[in-house]
């Protein structure tokens, strides 16, 4: 049984073939049991994220990239401190090594107002989203989706995907992104998530958002 519930309207709206998708998350499922690494079984998500997440072809589109950007994506997951002071990056993808346990103020922007609402947020595009802001040390990216994750009834993080590329997402992107949410609970109740992070947190090596000039 899946961890999240899909409508045929959904499956219809994210134009792909439900049995093609639903192969991919039962292949994710198999690939995470056995890890006993909460870690290593939220990279299988976040790695889902880049290679499946989002219109393959946005940077065909034009005005999708400015000069100087490049096709490219980025992917992770920020879980809520257990003090609640942070919401801090594990398990991703194309972020820089120094960005490793990226910790950003729990009340800081877009992963701070998902914190907030317990909802997910959609930027088709982000310059036309005047509070987004850059948390990426490399560069601005384009376009985002944050979708909350929660676990017996309590939001623990959310998965972010983003790419330089603008209009990558859509709301097409929810049904797929929903459902690696869905396995992200999964994997951090078959992993014991919550007592990996209790010891984990506060990363040696954490790079601290309003610490920083981005």
């Amino acid at each position: 049984m899946l961890p999240v519930e899909w409508t045929n309207e959904l499956i219809k709206k994210a134009q792909i073939y439900a049995q093609d998708w639903l192969k991919k998350v039962a292949d994710i499922v198999s690939e995470m049991e056995g890890m006993e690494s909460t870690e290593q079984a939220f990279s299988k998500l976040t790695k889902a994220a880049v290679d499946f997440i989002g219109d393959a072809n946005a940077a065909d589109r034009q005005g999708a990239l400015k000069e100087g950007e490049f096709d490219y994506r980025v992917s992770g997951i920020f879980l809520i401190s257990p003090d609640r002071i942070y919401n801090v990056l594990v398990a991703n993808q194309g972020f820089p090594p120094e960005q490793r346990r990226l910790s950003i103020p729990i009340t800081w922007n877009n992963p701070g107002q998902v914190v907030a609402d317990e909802r997910f947020i959609l930027l088709e595009n982000t310059d036309e989203h005047r509070e987004f802001r850059q948390f990426l040390k490399t560069s601005k990216m384009g376009s985002s989706l944050y979708v909350p994750i929660f676990s017996e009834g309590k939001m623990i993080g959310q998965i972010v995907a983003a790419s330089q590329a603008r209009w990558t997402y859509s709301r097409a992107d929810l049904a797929p992104m929903l459902a690696l949410s869905g396995l992200a609970a999964l994997a951090w109740g078959m992993t014991r998530g919550d007592a990996w992070w209790s010891t984990d947190y506060p990363a040696a090596d954490a790079w601290y958002a309003e610490e920083q000039e981005l």
